[in-house]
C-alpha cells in the first residue's frame, strides 16, 4: 500500500495540508497509507463503516462521538484532506506564537480549536450547549443545568 498511497497522493497537496494541519510530508504519507487501507471501497473516501472496523475507536466510550466529528453535517462520507483536518485537532499544541502570521487563520491544533472541537464532541444536539444527558451518555458525571460553548471558551 506505501507505493499507492505515493502515486496518489500529488506533492503539491502534501504540501498543502502541510500547510493546513502542521502535519510533516512523513506523517501525511504515513496517515495516507492508513486512510487508503480504511478505504473499504476503494473510492477515495471513508464512511462511518470504515470507522468502525478501527478496534481502538469501537471500545472507546467517545468512539461514536469521534467519528462523528469526522463528517460535516449531513455528510455521510470524508475525503482525505477532511480527514487530516480532523485529526490535525489531536496534534500536540505548539508554540504558534513565535511563527505566527498575523493574516494567517488559527492553527486547527490551537487551545481554542481543541476546546471548540472537544466541546462539539459532548454537544450532539448541536444546540451550543452541553446538557446533562449529553454528559451522562459517556459515563462522565452528572451536572445541574446547561454549560454553554461560550462560557467554556471564557
Amino acid at each position: 500500500m506505501g507505493s499507492r498511497a505515493s502515486t496518489l497522493l500529488r506533492e503539491e497537496e502534501i504540501e498543502e495540508i502541510k500547510k493546513e494541519t502542521g502535519f510533516s510530508h512523513s506523517q501525511i504519507t504515513r496517515l495516507y497509507s492508513r486512510f487508503t487501507s480504511l478505504d473499504k471501497g476503494e473510492n477515495g473516501t471513508l464512511s462511518r463503516e470504515d470507522f468502525q472496523r478501527i478496534p481502538e475507536l469501537a471500545i472507546n466510550p467517545l468512539g461514536d462521538r469521534i467519528i462523528n466529528a469526522f463528517f460535516p453535517e449531513g455528510e455521510d462520507q470524508v475525503n482525505f484532506r477532511g480527514f487530516m483536518r480532523t485529526l490535525a485537532h489531536f496534534r500536540p499544541i505548539e508554540d504558534n506564537e513565535k511563527n505566527k502570521d498575523p493574516i494567517a487563520s488559527e492553527p486547527l491544533n490551537s487551545r481554542s480549536n481543541k476546546l471548540l472541537f472537544a466541546f462539539r464532541l459532548y454537544d450532539l444536539d448541536r444546540d451550543d450547549k452541553i446538557s446533562r444527558d449529553e454528559l451522562l451518555q459517556v459515563r462522565m458525571g452528572s451536572g445541574k443545568g446547561r454549560l454553554t460553548c461560550t462560557e467554556t471558551i471564557m
